[in-house]
């Protein structure tokens, strides 16, 4: 499925307190634990991202997967189509 598109997990980004670490961002949507991958991408063309933080920071990461700054929210999910049709 090379045009398989991600699912939303929200249409809001999860900000977050990150302590220093490597974290593995959900690209697929599917995960239960957004907006970090728990391995439900299994059977897709996704794998998760991995980002580094150095230091504690507080972050604002993508949970509509739309995003042109993976992992990090930059707006896209205020242009996404209401699904709603509202």
């Amino acid at each position: 499925m090379p045009d398989e598109q991600p699912k939303i997990a929200a249409r809001t980004p999860a900000v977050l307190e990150l302590d220093p670490g490597t974290y593995a961002w959900c690209r697929c949507g599917r995960s239960s634990n957004q907006p970090f991958c728990d391995g439900s991408h299994a059977g897709t063309t996704f794998t998760p991202l991995a980002f580094e933080l150095d230091t504690r920071k507080k972050v604002a990461l993508c949970r509509c997967k739309h995003t042109k700054h993976p992992p990090f929210c930059d707006g896209s999910h205020k242009r996404l189509a209401d699904p709603t049709g509202g």
